[in-house]
């Protein structure tokens, strides 16, 4: 019976570590909407003042650079969808489709459930990434079109200056605003967000640079170029996070950082080998799932001892917050065992 009692006062204590940890992540991700709306004011507030600038300037740049920062809205919007959904524990279902009945309302909420909403944080990131690659082909193309057709070269009014200048400051100070907070969350959500705006200023920054060369130089071809360099930065900073967010999906992690873990858990005292292991992303979190081999003769308690042993100190040394593990009794240890049982046999006759 004590051992029953010790059992359950562990796994309430685990549970209670789990709400914690849930608490402090969905504190995290309210926080990063927070972010995320402060970025739908200074796109919107961009998209305004470059879209009215550019109509009396006669800058295409400019107007382009407008319906750039316009299309930021809409991929923070797609982010904020994410985080909601990722965030919103209390919900019933997920897309619309009903979740399984757990009676877990008393005790919390199921951990596999939680992990499925915080990876729709990273299917919308990697959908922030296909819009990023779709707005930078369309630059380097309307950039080349400019530069092949002459008709299309024009110098645009001194005004474009301004509206170009109001836009690389907001988003220079965006992307400081979203860095920061991204660093500090550590939120793949604001750490997207970040890139996206850093390649908003740089385009922001490019057609303020082109607006004044074609000013001050009277050279009408500059703006296609310049939309050109920065249409293929757009395009490789939103490659990078497509990239980084499909192969959180498809289940991949650094074969480093999991052959890392590995020699970890083969040094704790008890373990023989370990025999599988496989790490996940769920959202910005790590789940770790490891097979280790001990001695045949352990028994169930001594086992699910170890087991917690490991998931606390893979968490307290790396972070993370679930470890399932399973044990392969030793095939050695058994034999010798049995080996052990047959000589004691012999030994009472």
């Amino acid at each position: 019976m004590t051992s029953i009692s010790q059992i359950d006062k562990h796994l309430k204590k685990e549970f209670e570590d789990w709400e914690k940890i849930q608490q402090k992540e969905l504190g995290k991700l309210i926080s990063a909407k927070r972010h995320l709306y402060v970025n739908i004011g200074a796109y919107l507030l961009i998209s305004v003042i470059e879209g009215i600038l550019s109509s009396i300037s006669g800058s295409q740049t400019l107007k382009a650079d407008a319906f750039n920062n316009l299309s930021g809205i809409i991929s923070t919007v797609l982010l904020i969808i994410g985080i909601h959904i990722a965030s919103d524990i209390d919900d019933d279902d997920i897309a619309g489709i009903p979740l399984p009945k757990i009676s877990l309302r008393k005790t919390g909420n199921d951990q596999r459930i939680q992990f499925t909403r915080w990876r729709y944080e990273t299917i919308f990131t990697l959908v922030t990434g296909i819009i990023m690659i779709v707005i930078a082909s369309s630059v380097i193309i309307d950039g080349i079109k400019a530069l092949l057709n002459p008709s299309e070269r024009i110098v645009p009014q001194p005004i474009a200056l301004l509206g170009a200048a109001i836009a690389s400051i907001i988003m220079v100070l965006i992307w400081i605003y979203n860095k920061r907070a991204g660093l500090r969350l550590k939120n793949a959500a604001l750490t997207a967000s970040a890139k996206d705006s850093l390649s908003d200023a740089l385009t922001s920054i490019g057609t303020l640079f082109s607006i004044g060369g074609a000013l001050l130089f009277d050279v009408a071809w500059l703006d296609g170029a310049a939309s050109i360099v920065v249409g293929i930065y757009i395009f490789y900073s939103g490659l990078c996070i497509f990239t980084d967010s499909s192969l959180n999906l498809a289940d991949y992690f650094n074969p480093k950082a999991e052959k890392q873990f590995r020699e970890y858990i083969e040094k704790i005292d008890d373990i023989k080998e370990v025999d599988e292991l496989k790490a996940h992303y769920n959202g910005n979190l790590v789940t770790l799932d490891v097979v280790v081999i001990v001695d045949g003769t352990m028994s169930v308690l001594e086992s699910y001892r170890l087991g917690e042993k490991i998931e606390s100190l893979m968490l307290k040394n790396f972070g993370i917050i679930d470890t399932d593990v399973s044990f392969i009794p030793d095939s050695a240890s058994d034999e010798n065992e049995h080996k052990n049982r047959i000589r004691r046999n012999r030994n009472r006759f």
